[in-house]
């Protein structure tokens, strides 16, 4: 881990009062978190710290093909995914930069969609990029978020939230990605209101295998989140 990581991830944990690394899963690299210890001003449940997360713009995404409708209310829960993207060793920001692209291009070309589905992507090495065009200002924004195309049904009320990587063949996620996504659900929870009992998985909500092993950590993602809001 250069130093550059390395501080990045006592910053991470500094500022989540040492919880995931308390949780650590074994046999896993170590994070190359993205986040700087900033609370979420604002927000009306507890502080929680705020992730680097890289835009759009950051990531050099495409422009939507279309406008982006943008909900004047607050979600009501985050619904976690896996891309099923293969389960890279790279855990590089560059990796996580390639990794958007591959799942806009896919939403986009494949699907027909006017931009990736998801708000947000949690890489394996633990960085954060902004899918959907606009969710960043809004999540930053607390007030309202972007319309998804994450979830059948919950498009209008979930936050989506995906994992790279495939987890539905008894996969485990990095820890970098583990931490990350805590943080990130954390501060998700923390802008909009959300209850740390609000976190559900794909699957609930249809016929889907989606997202493979998160859907069985949902209780401890669920205990992680509460305890950094505590």
């Amino acid at each position: 881990m250069n130093a550059e990581n390395a501080l990045r991830r006592r910053l991470l944990l500094a500022g989540a009062a040492g919880l995931a690394a308390a949780t650590a899963l074994p046999g896993t690299a170590h994070a190359q978190s993205t986040a700087r210890a900033r609370s979420a001003g604002g927000a009306k449940a507890a502080d929680a710290v705020e992730p680097d997360i890289d835009s759009t713009r950051a990531w050099g995404a495409r422009s939507p093909r279309g406008s982006i409708s943008r909900l004047s209310y607050r979600p009501s829960r985050i619904i976690v995914h896996h891309t099923v993207s293969a389960n890279t060793s790279d855990f590089s920001r560059a990796q996580a930069h390639s990794h958007a692209h591959w799942v806009q291009d896919l939403h986009m070309d494949k699907n027909g969609w006017v931009d990736t589905g998801y708000h947000f992507l949690v890489s394996r090495g633990g960085w954060i990029t902004e899918g959907r065009h606009g969710s960043l200002q809004a999540l930053t924004g607390g007030s309202g978020f972007v319309l998804g195309a994450h979830t059948s049904g919950q498009n209008d009320q979930a936050v989506g939230i995906a994992n790279e990587g495939a987890y539905h063949a008894g996969a485990t996620p990095p820890q970098a990605q583990w931490e990350v996504l805590v943080a990130l659900c954390a501060y998700t929870c923390a802008r909009y209101g959300i209850p740390a009992t609000r976190l559900h998985g794909h699957k609930d909500y249809g016929d889907t295998l989606c997202p493979g092993v998160f859907h069985d950590m949902l209780p401890r993602l669920r205990d992680e989140v509460g305890a950094a809001l505590a």
